[in-house]
Parts: C-alpha cells; sequence; structure tokens
C-alpha cells in the first residue's frame, strides 16, 4: 500500500520590525545632538526674522508708491508722491541670469566631463586647481576686469552679431558702449562657471564603476558610456549646479554695477546699453537715498529674495527626487 508522506510547513513568519535608531546615552551624543538641532532653529530663526524686516519695510514704501509697483517703468523716489516699480530690474535680472546660465551650463558640464573622463591624470589637477582659483576671485575684480577688458573687446562679437541676426531685434546694435545686459551676461557666466563646474565634477565622479564598465564590456565607446551611463545618472546632480550658479547670477552685485550702463528702460536689443537688476540698483542708490528710498530699495530686495528663495527650493526638490548619486563608490 502506498503510502504519502505528509510534512507540514510552518506559516510565515512576520518581519521583524525595525529597531529605532536610539541615542547611546553618551554626553556627547547628546551635546552633538542638541548642537545640530539648535543650530537648524537658529537658522529658521534668522531666515523669518530677515523675511519680517523686508516685508515691513517694504509694506512702507509700497502703500506711498504712487505708481504700480510691479508694473512701473520708474525709479523715482524723491518726488512728492513717489513714484519707482521693479518692471526694468525683474526684466533685467531674469534675462542676465537666464542668458548667462545658457552660456555656462554646456561649458561646465563639458570641462567636467573632460576632467572625470577624458584628461590624462597629469593635467586633472593644475586644470581643477584654476578652476578653484576663479571660484576665489572676488565680484568686485571681475567687475574691473570687465569694465577694463572684456567690454572693449565686446565690439567686435556685437558687430558680427549685428551683421547677420539684426533682423532678429535681439541683435540689433547702434555702436555704442557694450554696457548692455548681454556683456553682463558673458561676464555673469564666467563668474557661476567654477560653481557649476566643481559641483558638476564631484556628481560625475560618484557614478558607479560598475555602470561604465557594463557599457564598455557590451561594447560602447567612450562617448555611448557617457551619453547612456553617465550623463542620465548625474542628471539630478547638474540641474542642481546649475541652481546654485543661477542663485549666484541673481543676487551679483558689484561686478554687474561696474559692467552696466543702467537706465529705467526695457529695450528690445540685447546690445545696447540700458537696463538694471536689483542687487545693482540697490548698491547704486543705497548710499544717497533718504529714509523712504531706502525702504523703496528693501521693497525691491524683498522680491530678489523671494526669487532666490524660490530658486534654492527648486534646487532642494531635485536632489530630494535623486539622491542615488550620492556616495554610490562608498
Amino acid at each position: 500500500m502506498d503510502t504519502t508522506q505528509i510534512t507540514d510547513t510552518p506559516p510565515p513568519t512576520a518581519p521583524a520590525p525595525v529597531a529605532e535608531k536610539k541615542s547611546t546615552g553618551r554626553i556627547g551624543d547628546k551635546v552633538f545632538l542638541g548642537l545640530s538641532r539648535g543650530s537648524g532653529i537658529f537658522l529658521l530663526v534668522i531666515m523669518a526674522a530677515i523675511a519680517v524686516f523686508l516685508t515691513y519695510r517694504a509694506v512702507l514704501a509700497i502703500n506711498k508708491d504712487d505708481g504700480n509697483f510691479l508694473t512701473t517703468f520708474e525709479w523715482n523716489t524723491g518726488l512728492v508722491p513717489p513714484k519707482f516699480g521693479i518692471a526694468v530690474l525683474a526684466f533685467g535680472t531674469i534675462v542676465s541670469s537666464l542668458i548667462a546660465m545658457l552660456i555656462a551650463v554646456p561649458i561646465a558640464v563639458s570641462i567636467a566631463l573632460f576632467l572625470t573622463h577624458y584628461a590624462p591624470r597629469r593635467l586633472r589637477g593644475p586644470i581643477a586647481y584654476v578652476i578653484d582659483l576663479l571660484a576665489a576671485v572676488p565680484s568686485i575684480v571681475y567687475g574691473l576686469w570687465g569694465a577694463l577688458v572684456l567690454v572693449p573687446h565686446l565690439n567686435g562679437l556685437f558687430g558680427w552679431l549685428n551683421d547677420y541676426f539684426s533682423w532678429t531685434g535681439v541683435f540689433e546694435w547702434d555702436e555704442g558702449p557694450a554696457r548692455s545686459l548681454l556683456s553682463v551676461s558673458i561676464l555673469l557666466a564666467i563668474m557661476i562657471l567654477p560653481i557649476i563646474t566643481n559641483v558638476s565634477r564631484e556628481v560625475f565622479r560618484q557614478v558607479p564603476q560598475m555602470h561604465e564598465e557594463a557599457a564598455l564590456a557590451l561594447g560602447a565607446t567612450r562617448w555611448e558610456v557617457i551619453r547612456m551611463a553617465v550623463l542620465p545618472f548625474g542628471r539630478s546632480g547638474v540641474i542642481s549646479a546649475s541652481m546654485l550658479g543661477l542663485g549666484r547670477a541673481l543676487g551679483e552685485t558689484m561686478a554687474v554695477a561696474t559692467v552696466l550702463s543702467p537706465d529705467f528702460d526695457i529695450h528690445a536689443s540685447l546690445l545696447n546699453p540700458g537696463g538694471g537688476t536689483f542687487a545693482q540698483n540697490i548698491a547704486s542708490k543705497f548710499s544717497e537715498a533718504n529714509d523712504f528710498g531706502r525702504d523703496a530699495l528693501i521693497a525691491s530686495g524683498l522680491v530678489l529674495f523671494v526669487i532666490t528663495l524660490l530658486v534654492n527650493g527648486a534646487a532642494r526638490l531635485i536632489i530630494a527626487r535623486r539622491k542615488e548619486y550620492s556616495g554610490a563608490n562608498a
């Protein structure tokens, strides 16, 4: 007689609960935890205090403004009643920063890829050292170099753009001094180039070596490895680096004030002198302004403060979406 052997299988067991991380109870850990938490709270308090101060002073000025604060093409706080607006400043700040990003980001990413995947070992150190030096140069030095060296040598570029692209209206030039928004954008691109390059380089260095070796094993060329493995992996990091560069471009003061020939009008052409930015306007008018004029400048600073917070917040959201590039090779 056939007999069947019946084996009892034990019921599946529930996964063990994950133990919560607890402090070791050491005094040093408790002190470090308290200092870290207190530093974070203190930083939030400082940011809130800045926001409250700017908002309070801005409301005092805007309530007395005879024009529309967002759309008026004028800045005259000495009139009775005063009339001022940020339309020209917002346009100049955003346009110059975006053009600087269009120029700087491709060059910075290319330099970072060259340093991490193409450059010989003996060239990587000197090139990286020079880029680090560019990041340490003060803004006023960039401004003096831009006014004395860059601007006089832009006439050829402006003439070429006028000859071939004046039909667009954006690159029409009346052969005036090259102290325009495009000049400012080129200078800002040079200033933010080291920031974007350094961060992008560190991101590309974190790409897992196995990904690149697997692509090479499948017969991919070096460029295909970069296109299929390196760039997708570091995309969020490059975007975050670009946001950091954009934040500096938005708030740059002395370099822009040294190069730009300001006026309160929006020009269709980027080559003709004129325009303005928030930081440049504050730097040039703050010392000679009366109490109300300073409140008006603080109101424009509040707008720049909000724009900068939005840019940094966007960068943090991008970093939070993809964190795998951080410590990939650890």
